[in-house]
């Protein structure tokens, strides 16, 4: 009843499958519930003339009026079993017309009339692809180094590539608590859609305040030398030079926030290089 591209509202009709064997199974099942229910009634008919019977001493024995009414009451139980199995296919027959869960676009679809269908199966397609795109979540991965340091409470501005210029602000939602394997947490930032402007898939530079520690410091970016096996700042300790390892955390545009070995006014080498060794004389 759609194609890529439809709005559709919850409830609405979209596929209709055929099932002739259901249908017959249905069928069977109901002539199954006819018979079980006309074997009930008679029974409950023999049991009431059993029991008017009775009351004429001697007319009907003891054991003739339980059995009637065991046999009664198993009829009327194997009437109320076939009849739940009447409901059951039908509720299974009900399946064979699909409806729109909620309102949304139907983005892609797979199918077309006359296809054979089948219970799906791990990398099958689906048949539609339905999407709600008025509320989306904007995901960001937060490297490890600055997970503890993301101000949750803080409202977030972001940029989509595809719109430039145009600054949206948000809160951070949700997060993941939980590293992925790229040593990242990811977050989630609400963002409405209503004029249907956005698509999934859009990527966007998002800017996170960040809370600074409370003993941390910070130095000029060309204090900090880089090799691959470590990261480091010169201190001078009575004019020779002491190679302190620091770890980076938050980075501006002219410093950059390190924890190590270091105490407010140490001097440091404001740019260092690798040439400088340890214990050099720094005068």
């Amino acid at each position: 009843m759609v194609d890529r591209g439809s709005i559709v509202k919850k409830g609405q009709l979209l596929v209709t499958l055929e099932a002739p064997e259901m249908e017959s199974q249905l069928q069977a099942a109901n002539s199954r519930y006819l018979r079980a229910r006309e074997d009930a009634e008679a029974s409950r008919e023999k049991y009431e003339r059993l029991k008017d019977a009775a009351k004429e001493p001697g007319a009907v024995s003891s054991l003739d009026l339980d059995n009637a009414a065991a046999k009664m009451k198993a009829d009327q139980a194997m009437a109320q079993s076939e009849s739940s199995n009447v409901q059951s296919v039908k509720t299974m027959a009900g399946y064979l017309r699909l409806y729109a869960p909620f309102d949304g676009m139907i983005i892609q679809r797979n199918i077309s009339p006359g296809a054979l269908v089948a219970p799906g199966k791990a990398g099958d397609q689906p048949m539609l692809i339905l999407q709600d795109v008025r509320k989306m979540r904007l995901t960001v991965f937060i490297p490890e180094d600055y997970v503890d340091k993301v101000a949750l409470d803080q409202p977030v501005t972001f940029t989509f590539n595809a719109m430039p210029g145009q600054r949206q602000t948000g809160k951070i939602s949700r997060s993941a608590n939980a590293l992925s394997t790229m040593r990242s947490e990811a977050i989630e930032i609400d963002v409405s859609n209503k004029n249907g402007q956005l698509k999934p898939g859009m990527y966007a530079e998002v800017e996170i305040p960040m809370l600074s520690g409370a003993k941390s410091l910070l130095v000029p970016n060309s204090a900090i030398v880089r090799s691959t096996e470590r990261e480091y700042i010169v201190k001078d300790s009575m004019g020779k030079a002491d190679l302190i390892n620091i770890k980076e955390g938050l980075v501006s545009n002219n410093s950059t926030e390190v924890f190590g070995n270091l105490k407010a006014n140490d001097k440091i080498v404001q740019h260092a290089s690798d040439e400088i060794k340890q214990g050099d004389d720094l005068r």
